[in-house]
């Protein structure tokens, strides 16, 4: 999948503020880039996810989403770097994603 399309599907997780009754899980700032990541539950038995991310990079955007998306399926904080790259496999400019995911995994305390 391509991120235009992924971002055209909706951002499901996406939030402009830290929603209430969620805790901080992590944040990281790299250059104009920016996500951080919310949770209700602990980081062993995840309800749900929110994230809130600088909107300027639509790649930052649907990773982000994606690995929330990912993370409430499972109900850990976990993140399986190849399985996000894999879904994002028709994107050009891998080597942004891979660094875009960086982002991500470090936000996540990964």
């Amino acid at each position: 999948m391509r991120v235009a399309q992924y971002i055209r599907g909706g951002l499901k997780n996406l939030v402009d503020k830290k929603p209430e009754g969620y805790t901080e899980l992590g944040k990281c700032t790299s250059g104009c880039h920016s996500v951080s990541f919310f949770i209700r539950g602990t980081s062993e038995r995840v309800e749900d996810v929110k994230f809130i991310a600088s909107k300027r990079c639509k790649k930052l955007l649907a990773i982000a989403d994606l690995v929330a998306e990912k993370i409430r399926e499972r109900g850990k904080v976990y993140l399986e770097e190849e399985e996000i790259l894999k879904y994002f496999s028709e994107e050009k400019e891998q080597d942004k994603l891979k660094e875009r995911l960086s982002i991500v995994r470090t936000a996540l305390n990964l």
